[in-house]
């Protein structure tokens, strides 16, 4: 595959031929595509219906991040960029509507042609797309950005990369992928792929973190960057993109700064102070009370809710399973059994937000987990009844304590489920046969106020059972380097997911990630039934297969026992100087990615 690659651009000038002949065989190139049925958007459309096509341009915004950075490669395993870098600055070859489960539009790319089998894809570049540079983005850049980002990027990219059987230029413009595999996926993960300059890194070494920013075709560049502090974006003048009917309304301030804090206390006090431009509080008690200050009552201030539909995912403690004490299912529900939510959801959020209850909960695609499977997700299951751990097949439900600090049925039950495999209490210490006896460090990134307040809650807990948890905090660059090499015992996971999950399932949760390092299998999760149902998934033809595969997907994950279930809420709060608007209709993903600056404008 690799050399057919590079073979396609040495022979492309003696193929053009032949490829114009042959394009007249290929199916009609359509404006956009959807994992199911068809986009929403006909191709004379306007603008996205989750922008303001009127918005004014100009103005400037301040956000306030967590943490550290100290690379402007953000598509590298090593370092720790920016997320901007990667969204502002340089883009695809699709455009992805947010307020769509899975569609996309031309971005880079006029055109996009598959068949029904969608085994292979072919793009066709714009006339007139160029880089910040003032170069034009050729099929060249598209070639060498996929084998790049495949061979050496980071490993979300590999799994893509390797179901590639071919590349060949057959235009000017026009560049084709074949596929190894079905996979209705494919055509959609490959628009998506960023597409960056080969001419920037000729002689380079792509895996080593850099603080040039890369040269991308999006509306924004870096300007100005502090390491570690703060960095500004700028917004191009002459950005190639901004009369298209996808960018209409979107990316409308000319300044896009933002500023790095240790400590969300701290930058919560620079929000009041009128360092920083917005807010977003994810704790609904906070929400109720630590807003009433004068900028608020001014009205200088405003309080937004902003409604989504999308899926809870996952946010909770993670087990590192490939620890031999969390290896067994039974002590992960002890433990699960020992977190008393009831009593950390009262105390820290006033009992308002709802428990997380499955991967997928607040969407179509959980399903029922605590009920019986049934139906088409019942036979998905059978294959692999025997691999699946109680409640997969029968129903799971999380523990309901009682909401008091002794939460004597939890404890009874854990107590239990340790005995059975084979941890009993000795002299006040839980131990097991080998006189071990049960310790382990809970990892937490500084400055995780409300993750830390309910740890700490769970480490008493456990007392009770005669374990000894120990919380140590780090900063974001050591949580970050611990976490790619799985050098914890347990820690804080969260993992978004959206309406149409995919390929990147397998990222998180595939057998590679047991071993390599840099993936989002944190877990150390080893499962062929997860492997095979996220196949059924991006090879489903209905929606209602997918559904199905998915629901199934979701049972595997929850009755795995790989994370302690928090809490999620299906609107986002979000606090920010008045001067600063978003559109009416909110899209269906909500405050999510494509949204804030996105969508946004200042407005005196």
């Amino acid at each position: 595959m690799r050399s057919s690659i590079l073979q396609a651009i040495k022979a492309a000038t003696t193929v053009l031929a032949l490829a114009f002949v042959g394009q007249n065989a290929l199916a009609e190139p359509r404006h956009g595509i959807a994992m199911y049925g068809e986009p929403a958007l006909p191709l004379d459309f306007v603008s996205l219906p989750q922008a303001n096509p009127d918005a004014p341009k100009g103005g400037r915004i301040t956000f306030g991040e967590a943490g550290s950075f100290d690379s402007l490669n953000p598509f590298i395993t090593k370092g720790n960029a920016p997320a901007a870098v990667a969204s502002l600055t340089v883009e695809t070859l699709m455009g992805r509507s947010y307020d769509e489960p899975f569609t996309l539009y031309g971005l880079l790319a006029e055109s996009i042609d598959t068949d029904a089998e969608r085994s292979y894809v072919t793009f066709t570049l714009r006339d007139g797309a160029k880089f910040s540079d003032g170069n034009p983005v050729t099929v060249d850049d598209v070639l060498w950005s996929f084998q790049t980002l495949g061979e050496q990027g980071n490993p979300r990219y590999l799994t893509a990369w390797k179901k590639i059987a071919s590349s060949e230029v057959t235009g000017p413009r026009t560049v084709k992928f074949t596929f190894t595999e079905k996979d209705r996926e494919m055509p959609l993960l490959l628009g998506l792929r960023p597409i960056l300059e080969k001419k920037q890194y000729d002689g380079k070494d792509f895996t080593v973190t850099s603080l040039d920013p890369p040269i991308g075709s999006g509306p924004y560049m870096v300007e100005k960057v502090d390491t570690g502090a703060d960095i500004t974006l700028k917004k191009n003048p002459n950005w190639w993109g901004k009369d298209l009917a996808f960018n209409k309304g979107l990316y409308n301030f000319d300044e896009i700064k933002y500023v790095y804090f240790s400590d969300p206390t701290v930058m919560f006090e620079a929000f009041k102070a009128g360092e920083i431009d917005t807010y977003r509080e994810s704790n609904p008690a906070k929400w109720a009370t630590n807003y009433n200050i004068p900028p608020v009552q001014s009205g200088e201030i405003v309080k937004s809710e902003i409604p989504h539909k999308r899926p809870s995912g996952i946010d909770g403690l993670v087990f590192n399973t490939r620890k031999p004490m969390f290896a067994d299912w039974r002590v992960r529900e002890a433990l699960t059994q020992a977190f008393n939510f009831e009593l950390i959801n009262q105390t820290l959020n006033g009992g308002v937000n709802p428990r997380i209850a499955s991967y997928f909960s607040n969407s179509e695609l959980s399903g029922d987990v605590s009920k019986p499977a049934t139906g088409k997700v019942a036979d998905l299951l059978a294959p692999f009844k025997d691999q699946l751990l109680p409640g997969a097949v029968e129903g799971y439900a999380l523990p309901v304590s009682d909401g008091t600090p002794a939460n004597r049925a939890g404890i009874h039950k854990a107590i239990d489920l340790l005995s059975q495999a084979g941890w009993t209490v000795q002299d006040g210490v839980l131990k097991n046969a080998a006189g071990e006896p049960f310790a382990f460090e809970i990892l937490l990134a500084t400055g995780e106020s409300d993750t830390i307040a309910a740890t700490e809650i769970f480490v008493e807990a456990l007392k009770k059972l005669g374990i000894a948890a120990k919380i140590t905090t780090v900063d974001s660059a050591q949580y970050k380097e611990r976490t790619d090499n799985y050098d914890f015992d347990m820690t804080h996971y969260v993992r978004s997911l959206s309406l149409s999950p995919g390929n990147e399932q397998t990222l998180y949760w595939g057998h590679a990630g047991v071993d390599k390092p840099g993936t989002r299998n944190w877990m150390g999760m080893n499962s062929p039934a997860a492997e095979a149902l996220i196949k059924d998934m991006v090879s489903s033809t209905s929606r209602a297969d997918f559904v199905a595969a998915t629901q199934a997907l979701d049972r595997v994950l929850t009755t795995g026992r790989y994370v302690i279930p928090f809490w999620y809420s299906n609107i986002s709060r979000m606090a920010h100087k008045k001067e600063l608007h978003y559109p009416e209709h909110i899209q269906i993903y909500g405050d999510w990615l494509g949204f804030l600056p996105d969508t946004w404008w200042y407005q005196e």
